[in-house]
This record gives C-alpha cells, sequence and structure tokens, in this order.
C-alpha cells in the first residue's frame, strides 16, 4: 500500500441523482427522493477514491463499514456533492468521513471504511465464505 495521503486530505465525486437512485423497495416507489441506500453507495464511492490510489497492483480493497446521517431530502435532477475526508488511516484500513450536499444543504454525513488486502490473502478469505 501506497503511503501518499496524510489526515485531512479530501476527494470530491460528484453526481447526478436518478430515477434509480430513489427510495423504493420490493413493493415498489416509498419516496421520490434520493434513498438512504443510494447514499450509502455513492458515500463508500467517495471513500473508494483513496483506495484506488493507495492501493499496489497486486492489492485490492473492501468495505468494513458505513453510517448514514440522513438530514435533507434530496430530488432527482439535483447535483450531489460528496467531499470525503481522510480521518485515518490503522494499518491497511482507510476511515474516512464525508458530507454530501446538494448547493449548500447538508443532505447526509457519516463516516465509511475500507481495508486493503493483498489481492492473494483476499482471494483466500473470499473462498472460506463461498457455500460448497
Amino acid at each position: 500500500m501506497k503511503d501518499i495521503f496524510r489526515p485531512g486530505d479530501q476527494k470530491v465525486f460528484k453526481k447526478i441523482i436518478e430515477e434509480g437512485d430513489t427510495a423504493g423497495f420490493f413493493s415498489g416507489m416509498v419516496h421520490p427522493v434520493y434513498s438512504t441506500f443510494c447514499i450509502a453507495r455513492d458515500a463508500e464511492w467517495s471513500g473508494r477514491l483513496f483506495v484506488i490510489d493507495l492501493k499496489e497492483e497486486d492489492e485490492e480493497g473492501i468495505g468494513t463499514s458505513i453510517s448514514v446521517v440522513h438530514h435533507t431530502p434530496a430530488f432527482p435532477g439535483e447535483e450531489v456533492i460528496f467531499t470525503s475526508t481522510l480521518k485515518q488511516i490503522n494499518q491497511h484500513e482507510i476511515i474516512t468521513s464525508y458530507a454530501a450536499t446538494v448547493n449548500t444543504r447538508l443532505i447526509a454525513s457519516g463516516e465509511q471504511g475500507q481495508k486493503i488486502f493483498k489481492l492473494e490473502k483476499l482471494e483466500k478469505i473470499l473462498e472460506r465464505q463461498t457455500p460448497e
């Protein structure tokens, strides 16, 4: 793993909210707003931007944690900006905090973690979890 970031470094990810990002379940549409589930997906991606730069060719990241505090709704067609801030790196685990905003409105915040493994080790971990 490369040693190129320090706590406080930031990455930014911008996304236009789409209809498919709204709150719906197996029973159908719940609310026509950006869902907590999709916020979590996009927050993880904003943290993964650090992992992409940190990992070596023989490494890969895997999610370890995510939290979402949903502050205000956001709607399809709006641009959401995720600002991910590196909090710490503990051995090979990267912890970031994020703020998701639409214009000046905070819509969500939280933390997420990802751990970088050697591909060989990750494959062994995943093999043990695969049912026979």
